[in-house]
C-alpha cells in the first residue's frame, strides 16, 4: 500500500480520469460498431471487429495510466551542521 502513495497521475487526478474516459469513448465506438455491422457481417466477425476495438481500449487505457503516473522527485538532502 505505501508504494501507490509514492505514485501519483500526471496533473493530479486528470489522468485517472483520461484513462476512464478513453476507454468509455472506445467502448461507445465498438457498440455502435457491433450496433451498425447487425445486418451486414456474420456475428462471428461482428464479435472479432469488436474485441479488436476493445482491446485497443483496453492497451490505451493501460498505457495511458501507465504514461500517466510518474513518480514524484525525492526532496534534496538539506544537511546543516
Amino acid at each position: 500500500m505505501t508504494l501507490l502513495l509514492d505514485l501519483s497521475p500526471l496533473g493530479g487526478g486528470i489522468g485517472v480520469f483520461a484513462t476512464v474516459a478513453f476507454f468509455l469513448v472506445f467502448l461507445v465506438v465498438a457498440f455502435i460498431a457491433f450496433k451498425l455491422l447487425k445486418r451486414t457481417v456474420k456475428m462471428a466477425f461482428r464479435i472479432v471487429i469488436v474485441a479488436i476495438i476493445l482491446a485497443v481500449a483496453v492497451a490505451g487505457s493501460v498505457a495511458l495510466w501507465a504514461f500517466g503516473t510518474a513518480k514524484s522527485p525525492r526532496p534534496t538532502a538539506n544537511r546543516t551542521r
